[in-house]
């Protein structure tokens, strides 16, 4: 498919993301403002398009570059895992085991406020692995059993958490202060339910929708982290530790049918085998751009091998209220 800007053309492949090839290296951060619109259209087209040639080499020119494709980059809260804070907005890869693949997700899906476009530059690829697989969530939702999307759809999912200052992300990280009196404030503006542990601890509830419908297209899209973030998606010696040292309740998080009922290892198998099924992947390459409409594409990480660095941006903020 050819786009306004006579150079560009759309290369679809099976199994593969939609892939953009820039002719001649350009200086990016001129190269995104002028094509900005037509990125944009492809995004709307496909649900993601990878950009290669265009060179990045540097966090400085990622930032620039991020910038001219969004005036609306957000600032990450929530978070599961530390990332690298590279400018405003422009954040690391979350940091997680480079042999523990993260399944597919919808990014921020457990908050009022989600980001409606996602932005990744790769600036060193990994030896082996480590892709941004990214998946149709309309696809995804019509291919899963009507009965199991019916009662998500009536219950919603609940995630649970429990931060402490031994695993996962802290108190800090997440909220971006650890003073209580900030921490609860953020709570009931974001529709969080808290409670403080004697060890001070914090342990959080949040009720979020699972499917919903795209402002643009009109499709109903599988939106959650319900599979991400259940307990049966860790690494079973990982887990086991966890559950012995924590105790059940205590798990950093997971997640929950709506009504508070737990999902057992089936659900989560079930969601993330019909993910597989669904995948469209591409190697990164040293100086590639993804942007990826975060409502209608799911994206995942594979496990990879040899450094690794790719830099995320969320931008144009949708409020689910």
């Amino acid at each position: 498919m050819s786009y306004p800007a006579p150079s560009l053309r759309v290369d679809l492949r099976p199994g593969a993301p939609a892939l953009l090839h820039v002719p001649t290296p350009p200086d990016p951060t001129a190269w995104a403002a002028a094509h900005r619109d037509v990125l944009h259209s492809v995004v709307a087209d496909h649900g993601a398009v990878l950009v290669r040639g265009l060179g990045l080499r540097d966090p400085h020119t990622v930032a620039a570059v991020f910038g001219r494709l969004s005036a609306n980059l957000m600032v990450d809260r929530e978070a599961f895992a530390a990332r690298r804070v590279h400018a405003d907005g422009v954040y690391s890869s979350s940091v997680w085991p480079a042999n523990q693949p993260m399944c597919m997700h919808h990014e921020r899906s457990y908050a009022v406020e989600v980001p409606a476009l996602m932005l990744f530059a790769c600036l060193q690829a990994p030896q082996t692995g480590g892709a941004t697989g990214v998946a149709d969530s309309s696809r995804v939702l019509d291919a899963l059993p009507a009965e199991l999307v019916r009662r998500f759809e009536q219950e919603g999912w609940l995630l649970v958490r429990n931060y402490n200052d031994e695993i996962g992300a802290s108190i800090a990280d997440a909220f971006g202060t650890d003073d209580p009196a900030a921490v609860e404030s953020y709570c009931r503006d974001n529709a969080i339910s808290f409670q403080w542990q004697p060890d001070g601890g914090l342990r959080t509830w949040q009720r979020r929708r699972a499917v919903l419908r795209h402002a643009l297209t009109g499709r109903r899209c599988w939106f959650n982290q319900i599979a991400f973030l259940n307990e049966w998606t860790i690494e079973p010696e990982v887990r086991e530790f966890l559950v012995d040292t924590y105790g059940p309740d205590g798990l950093p998080f997971t997640t929950r049918f709506g009504g508070g009922e737990p999902i057992g290892a089936d659900v989560v198998q079930l969601l993330n085998a019909v993910y597989e099924q669904h995948t469209a992947r591409e190697p990164w390459q040293d100086g590639d751009l993804m942007l990826v409409d975060n409502i209608r594409t799911a994206h995942s990480r594979e496990a990879f091998t040899g450094p690794r660095e790719v830099l995320v941006a969320m931008a144009d903020a949708v409020s689910l209220r």
